[in-house]
This record gives structure tokens, C-alpha cells and sequence, in this order.
């Protein structure tokens, strides 16, 4: 029958003195082995008298070495030879525990982190050339032989991306309208020119906002569902069973995508400038006193239609951008819940980053254009 594990401790001179006894195994040790670590805690040096011990097993011996803390001297250990040479074992089998390197402040460290980055960022390059590659291969296959295209994934993609995104988008819009349509009133009343913010709201709410808020919204929504859904498959293997049965990832996956965002995206537009307009008409009626059909007249007469095809023209390259990143980040992802999370992460990141930049080189196109 099993001893249970016992121990008491005793103060000398030079520290604590831990007398065990019992059966110091995995059936019998219980809670000894972390009551032993509580009573040996303190500065001072620790010795055992392990004679009273009938039985010990690895899990007995790890016990003492933890309660011990490293500071466990093999000569100021009492005991028979089969107990002290399993304690030894036990110790030289425990793992060195790990020192965490500092990051070094030496030029030498700085000039190798900034190596990293440029490589890095060579490799994602590389990385999106041969997504963009493979892309285009597959767009091809399925422009020669339209049967390919997987119809119900697009309409249900269109759905889920798009149109269950129009109260937000509209939402959203609408305040920004109101918000340019305040600072418009408050800025323009300083000069007796409140007629004007008819022209603000038009123009900035047609040509800028509506498509940079819808896109910002998608890139939040879209491009990190995309990420997670294809990562997710990634992490399952789910992609490569798709492979070894003959089913191009990219077809099955990638492009529905595109072509549900490249077909939302527009109508998403044309709700969110009307849904800004509408903000920018309230906020006038309330606080400038012009009527509806005042701001629609004065709207139609001074703010040509360009800058509405100015504001959708961008919507494609937006949807591109979006679809892209986000179903890229996800093929990416490794095998770990980790790297999901990273990589959905930086589909949102990268999204509204580049659509800020395309936003603001198709602003230096349009200038250099006139329009």
C-alpha cells in the first residue's frame, strides 16, 4: 500500500533542512510536492534528508528539484544511491532555461533589421507578382469557357460583400455629408456666402467621399472576411484537397470574389452619394435655411455630373484592390490561428493604406487632366 509523501522543515544556521518521507511518487505525492516548494522558499542555503523515503519516481524526484529552485546541492543531500542518482538524472534531463536575447542598439543590429525589412518586402512583392500571375492565368480560362464561372458563389458572394452592406455605407455617408455640410455653414456664414455650401457638399460628397468612405468600409468588412474565410481554409487543408481533386483554388475562390465586389462596389457608390447628399440637404435646410428644392436646383445648375463619374471611375480599381489583398492575405496564412490573425489583420491595414494612395494618384491624374 502506497506511504502518502510527507516532509517537515527545519531551521539551521546556514538555512532549511527539508526531512522527507513516505512514498514520494505520482500515486501518492498529492499536493506534497508544491506545500514543499512554499515551505522552502527564502534566502538561504536548502538540504535534504531523503533516508525516510521508501519509494520515489521521476515525478517525486522533479518535485524536489523545483522546491528546490536551483538550488539544490547534491552534497547536502541524505539518502540512498538509487534516490539521489534519480534526482541527477531528473536534473541534467530539465531544460536550461532559455535567456531572452536583448535587441542590441549596434549599427550592426540596426543595418541587419533594416536587411530584414527590404527583404521582406522584396518577398511580398514577389509574392503578390505571382498571385497577380496566377490570377490573370485563371481570369483567362474562364473568359475562354464561361461555364467555368461559378455563378451561385458570385451572386451569394455579391450578397454577403455588397448589398448587406448598404445600411452601414448609407449610414455612414450620410454623416459625412452633414459633418462637410456643418463646417460648411459655419465657414461660409463668415463671409455672407452660405449659398455656396451647396457646391462644398456636392463636389467633395460626389467626387471623394463617397467612394473613399464605401471603400474604407469594405476594406474593414470585405478584405478581412476574405482573408478569414480563406485562411481558414488554408489552416484546414481544405485548399489543398481542393488541388489534389483537380479544382483551381483560384477559380473556386479568388475570382467570385472579384467579380462580386467589382459589381457591388459601383451601386455601393451611387447609395453612398446619395445618402451624403441627403445628409448635406438636412443639415442645410436646418441651419442655413435652404429648401430641398433649392439645393437640388442649385446643385444641378452649378456641380456638372463629371464629378460623379469622376468619384465612380475610381470604384473598380478600389474593388480590385480590396478582393486582391484580402484573398492574397488569406492564401498566405500558415497552419497556426496565429498567422490568421496576422494575416486578416494586415488585409485590413494594406487595404485602407492603398486606398488612400490610389485615391490620391487619381487625384493628381485628374488635375493633370483638368477634370
Amino acid at each position: 500500500m502506497d506511504q502518502p509523501a510527507a516532509f517537515t522543515v527545519e531551521e539551521t544556521e546556514r538555512g532549511k533542512r527539508a526531512v522527507l518521507a513516505g512514498d514520494w511518487t505520482a500515486a501518492a505525492m498529492a499536493d506534497a510536492g508544491a506545500k514543499l516548494e512554499r515551505a522552502l522558499r527564502g534566502p538561504g542555503d536548502l538540504a535534504f534528508d531523503l533516508t525516510g523515503v521508501d519509494r520515489c519516481d521521476t515525478a517525486g524526484a522533479f518535485a524536489i528539484l523545483r522546491a528546490a529552485r536551483d538550488r539544490l546541492d547534491m552534497a547536502g543531500v541524505e539518502g540512498s544511491e538509487g534516490v539521489r542518482r534519480l534526482i541527477e538524472l531528473v536534473r541534467a534531463a530539465r531544460p536550461a532555461p532559455r535567456a531572452e536575447p536583448r535587441p542590441g542598439l549596434s549599427a550592426r543590429a540596426l543595418l541587419e533589421r533594416l536587411g530584414r525589412g527590404v527583404a521582406g518586402v522584396g518577398g511580398d512583392f514577389l509574392g503578390t507578382m505571382a498571385f497577380t500571375g496566377h490570377l490573370l492565368v485563371s481570369a483567362g480560362r474562364v473568359l475562354a469557357d464561361p461555364r467555368r464561372i461559378r455563378w451561385p458563389a458570385c451572386v451569394s458572394l455579391a450578397e454577403r460583400a455588397g448589398f448587406d452592406a448598404v445600411p452601414i455605407v448609407a449610414l455612414a455617408t450620410f454623416f459625412i455629408g452633414a459633418v462637410v455640410a456643418f463646417i460648411g455653414a459655419n465657414e461660409l456664414q463668415l463671409f455672407g456666402a452660405q449659398v455656396f455650401a451647396v457646391e462644398l457638399i456636392g463636389i467633395s460628397v460626389l467626387r471623394e467621399f463617397n467612394i473613399v468612405i464605401t471603400a474604407v468600409l469594405l476594406a474593414g468588412r470585405s478584405a478581412s472576411s476574405f482573408a478569414a474565410e480563406i485562411g481558414a481554409m488554408k489552416m484546414n487543408q481544405e485548399i489543398d484537397a481542393m488541388r489534389i481533386m483537380g479544382v483551381d483554388p483560384f477559380e473556386a475562390l479568388v475570382l467570385p470574389r472579384f467579380a462580386a465586389l467589382l459589381v457591388t462596389i459601383p451601386l455601393l457608390t451611387f447609395v453612398a452619394s446619395v445618402a451624403g447628399l441627403a445628409g448635406g440637404i438636412l443639415v442645410a435646410w436646418a441651419t442655413l435655411g435652404i429648401s430641398p428644392q433649392f439645393f437640388l436646383e442649385r446643385l444641378v445648375d452649378n456641380v456638372p455630373i463629371t464629378h460623379f463619374w469622376v468619384g465612380l471611375s475610381k470604384s473598380p480599381v478600389m474593388a480590385l484592390v480590396i478582393a486582391g489583398i484580402g484573398c492574397r492575405q488569406g492564401m498566405e496564412v500558415g497552419g497556426d490561428v496565429e498567422s490568421l490573425g496576422r494575416r486578416v489583420t494586415a488585409a485590413v491595414v494594406h487595404a485602407i493604406f492603398s486606398i488612400i494612395l490610389i485615391d490620391a494618384v487619381f487625384a493628381l491624374i485628374y488635375m493633370e487632366l483638368n477634370i
